[in-house]
């Protein structure tokens, strides 16, 4: 039998949603607790929070959820910075302010999301990364609850979670908005679960649709629900006509395509089965109503279609709202960067889309690379960005200017584009012409989308600052002038020491509790590696049906980031009609190739002995 392993006590920078007061391990004993070691840029921990919902309503007694916030951005670090994110998801648990990631590292924690789950004697009995866990998460939570109640070290009672006071403002956590024909402006108000039409002044409330409760009911303005609603394109007309409905909104959380009739504010479902898509690369039209999306973040009306931001899956997908279908367009869900044809390249979280003058090019804010890339010709290029771990407050030409997260952009009749760099708190500008990057604005609270109106006024939604803000005149012509030469950061997560030459890869999945590999279609098992640079393995790039790869190791590069995904069906076991599953998780391993390094990489998909 594996030893038991006490779980480290609790310490960071400070504590949100407790009231103002510190907990300690002490504090949990006698209750189960999940730690959630998240960071709030990160989509998969966004949706490893909804995931969590269910289990802390279902365990409520019994269950303490706590968020150990351990941070990717320099601006994650900002204490200010993660209170709004906290309120922005909606986190109704304690959460840990762990800046300097020690947390992190000690509890062993090698990608954004980790679960710990630690029983109520206080040992860590599971750890499990990635998204997708909440069905063996509840196996374990009644195994455990059954055992500790027999043993009497169980204490069911209220948690430690306090929640803060509720604001007042008329928009919370904006998220995009769209100019309207008649000149008002459609906004997501994505904390507030429901879209507001404001006024041309961007503050005058004109009507609200969706009731702002957390939901994905269907129908009339005032009882329709959403769930952190980001994206809005409007649809050409002759399109519109033929579809019924007006507006398409990325409903983001409910992972589904909303339509909206505007003359009524009547909202149906267009797209998504309400399921996060965890499944295989395919290039086939799917029913709309039937196919599996991931957080979608952003809409554009481009090449005849809806384009979506895939952020959940780092693809683009299409939508066509006349044949009611829906595929993917670009990606293969591997999350880093890398150019070339459209089924080829590789995206990180793209959260936002704008389509030029002319119709050619559509621009993406690809926010977990700090990049601007572009749809042209049926390829993909990057304008700004270096990769995932590369990011700052840089002007000047493209090849060396560093955004960070950015999660919007405007294309400008000029041929150039605005850039909301949201972690930045500033507005970009990339002018292709000049291959040069300007500031316009900064001291911007994370701002996360911008519109251009006709008469040429820069609207910029300032999510963090809960408004729209109007920006000064002539902000664009003196666009240049503003240059800005500021820090460049690199995420220094510590490299894995490898040996060159052959290498092998295994990662490690047990089934949940109650749960057994399914093979009804085929293996129940899927691992895909990459390199980036790609010359940094001489082998073992692909994809194969087995948990364990060989690789090998090239001893003339001194390091980068080996790209894994694996992926592992499991079903019910010894139960009529028994559920399938699906466990998937994505992992960036930064390495350094020296003599004296391991010859051995282990990565734990889901485990349950710690």
């Amino acid at each position: 039998m594996a030893p038991r392993v006490r779980a480290p006590e609790l310490r960071g920078r400070s504590w949100l949603n407790t009231g103002g007061r510190d907990l300690s391990l002490a504090d949990l004993r006698g209750r189960i607790t999940v730690l959630d070691f998240w960071t709030f840029c990160c989509i998969n921990c966004l949706h490893v929070l909804d995931e969590l919902r269910p289990l802390e309503e279902k365990y409520g007694d019994v269950l303490v959820v706590i968020g150990v916030h351990s941070p990717k951005f320099e601006h994650e670090k900002d204490a200010d910075a993660l209170a709004a994110a906290v309120e922005r998801y909606g986190v109704h648990h304690p959460v840990l302010d762990d800046p300097e990631l020690n947390m992190w590292q000690q509890y062993a924690a090698r990608a954004w999301p980790t679960l710990v789950v630690i029983d109520p004697e206080g040992y860590v009995v599971a750890t499990m990364a990635g998204e997708g866990h909440a069905e063996g998460l509840a196996r374990l939570i009644d195994e455990l609850i059954a055992t500790h109640e027999a043993k009497g070290t169980l204490h069911r009672g209220d948690g430690p979670y306090v929640p803060p006071a509720e604001p007042e403002t008329v928009l919370r956590f904006p998220g995009k908005a769209v100019l309207l024909e008649n000149g008002n402006l459609l906004v997501s108000d994505s904390a507030r679960h429901s879209l507001v039409e404001l006024a041309p002044d961007a503050e005058t409330l004109v009507r609200r649709i969706g009731s702002g409760e957390r939901g994905r009911a269907d129908g009339p303005a005032a009882a329709a629900t959403f769930s952190e609603p980001q994206g809005l394109c409007l649809l050409p007309p002759q399109v519109a006509e033929v579809a019924g409905y007006d507006l398409v909104v990325a409903d983001t959380v409910n992972h589904l395509l909303r339509g909206v009739r505007l003359a009524t504010g009547e909202v149906v479902t267009v797209a998504g089965s309400g399921r996060p898509w965890r499944s295989t690369v395919d290039d086939h039209a799917h029913d709309a109503l039937a196919v599996d999306l991931s957080s979608p973040w952003d809409l554009a009306w481009y090449d005849d279609k809806v384009v979506i931001a895939m952020a959940g899956i780092h693809q683009l997908w299409w939508f066509d709202p006349v044949k009611r279908t829906a595929g993917m367009y670009a990606g293969t869900t591997v999350e880093a960067l890398r150019d070339g044809p459209l089924a080829e390249a590789w995206m990180a979280q793209p959260s936002g889309l704008s389509v030029s003058a002319d119709g050619a090019r559509l621009w993406v804010a690809d926010s977990e690379t700090s990049a601007i890339r572009y749809v042209e010709n049926g390829v993909m290029g990057t304008a700004v960005g270096q990769g995932l771990f590369d990011f700052g407050h840089v002007d000047g030409p493209a090849s060396s200017a560093l955004l960070q997260h950015p999660l919007g952009v405007c294309a400008l009749p000029d041929g150039s584009v605005l850039i909301a760099d949201t972690y930045n708190g500033a507005v970009r500008r990339f002018d292709p012409a000049t291959d040069q990057v300007s500031t316009v604005a900064d001291g911007l609270a994370e701002p996360s989308d911008v519109v251009l109106t006709p008469a040429g006024e820069v609207l910029v939604v300032e999510s963090a600052a809960h408004r729209l803000t109007r920006l000064a005149p002539g902000a664009l012509a003196a666009a240049g002038a503003n240059t800005v030469d500021g820090p460049r950061h690199r995420t220094e997560r510590k490299p894995t020491d490898v040996a060159p030459g052959e290498l092998t890869l295994d990662v490690i999945f047990t089934p949940a509790p109650g749960q057994k590999l399914d093979e009804t279609y085929g293996p129940s098992t899927r691992l895909v590696v990459s390199a980036s640079p790609p010359e940094l393995l001489l082998e073992g790039t692909g994809t194969t049906t087995e948990l364990s790869r060989r690789l090998v190791i090239n001893s003339a590069v001194d390091g980068g980031v080996l790209q894994v995904t694996a992926q592992a069906a499991t079903c019910d076991a010894d139960v009529e009609h028994a559920a399938c599953h699906l466990t998937r998780q994505d992992w960036g391993v930064p390495v350094r190739v020296v003599d004296d390094g391991a010859a051995r990489l282990p990565l734990v998909l889901r485990g349950l002995d710690a």
